[in-house]
């Protein structure tokens, strides 16, 4: 049996005790790893173009949102300097403060009022056994079809007319206690997937359907109710045709997505300042997808499961 010497191990210390340098890669080990990586990249080239497609443009607003006002109107996709104080401008813009308040209150009271809304009459349509239940999923599958445009004048008539709340978002924010078609079915196709097992024995023990609902349905619900919630503060955040309908005329009541049409138009020249308000308006959905993402995902995927 042969003993290997110092020299031969790769790992092996010099005479100074400290540990030698690590061995080479041969060339076949070299061969082997490009060949592996570029067949990683054309096994998900189609994932990356992708990834690209959607992410370039948001950096490259970023990077315009920090240059100077003489280099944003140049051909350069990279700022000579950073100018952090364009967030700084954008916030001292008057009005955007009362912006974003106004967007949060549309947002976060519109989510929980088409949640509270719409998950009892899920729950209805999904676990109930009632003569109409199928005419009734017909008619809110026809809501979903049914643009909001087609009702908009006699909306508007009503609210403005009638219920004297022209120049408020309290015409957009009022309609969501009384659910959302779109909210109804995703949250009823989810309900599907929970086994009736759980349900039964509840009410066995005694526990009526509304503290069955409470209880045992939403705890099991979470990911759909994330889905919902994540859908309607998305839309609410970025939209642009009720606002202008119905907050146009009251600039303390315009929203972050109308305001900014606003504030294009004012430093229509200013394409740096444009950029760093579109970042600040894009930021919270961008933070609230990014943690929210899991259930968002698994609440979506699971809606399919069952018809």
């Amino acid at each position: 049996m042969t003993t290997a010497t110092l020299s031969d191990r790769p790992d092996s210390s010099d005479s100074s005790g400290r540990p030698g340098r690590p061995a080479k890669a041969s060339p076949a080990e070299k061969t082997a790893r490009r060949k592996a990586l570029l067949h990683w990249i054309a096994v998900h080239s189609l994932g990356i173009a992708a990834a690209l497609f959607f992410v370039l443009p948001f950096v490259f607003v970023f990077l315009t949102s920090l240059m100077s006002d003489q280099q944003a109107l140049t051909r350069d996709l990279t700022p000579n300097s950073w100018h952090w104080e364009n967030y700084v401008k954008v916030f001292e813009t008057e009005g955007f403060l009362t912006w974003w308040r106004n967007s949060l209150l549309y947002a976060g009271l519109g989510t929980v009022l088409v949640v509270v809304s719409s998950v009892p009459v899920a729950y209805a349509l999904a676990k109930f056994r009632f003569r109409g239940r199928h005419l009734s999923l017909l008619l809110v599958i026809s809501m979903m079809m049914l643009p909001p445009q087609v009702v908009i004048i006699p909306m508007y008539l009503f609210w403005a007319k009638q219920m004297d709340l022209s120049g408020t978002l309290w015409p957009l924010i009022i309609p969501m206690a009384f659910g959302d078609a779109f909210a109804i079915f995703l949250l009823r196709q989810f309900l599907l997937t929970i086994p009736n097992e759980y349900i039964e024995s509840a009410r066995i023990d005694g526990c009526g359907e509304f503290r069955t609902l409470i209880r045992i349905v939403l705890p099991m619900a979470k990911p759909g109710i994330a889905a919902v919630a994540l859908f309607q503060f998305f839309y609410c955040w970025n939209d642009y045709f009720g606002p202008q309908i119905y907050a146009s005329e009251n600039p303390g009541a315009w929203t972050l997505s109308y305001g900014l049409e606003s504030f294009k138009g004012a430093h229509h020249t200013d394409w740096n300042l444009t950029m760093a308000a579109t970042v600040l308006v894009m930021a919270p959905v961008i933070l609230v997808f990014f943690f929210a993402q899991k259930a968002f995902v698994e609440g979506v995927t699971l809606t399919g499961v069952k018809g």
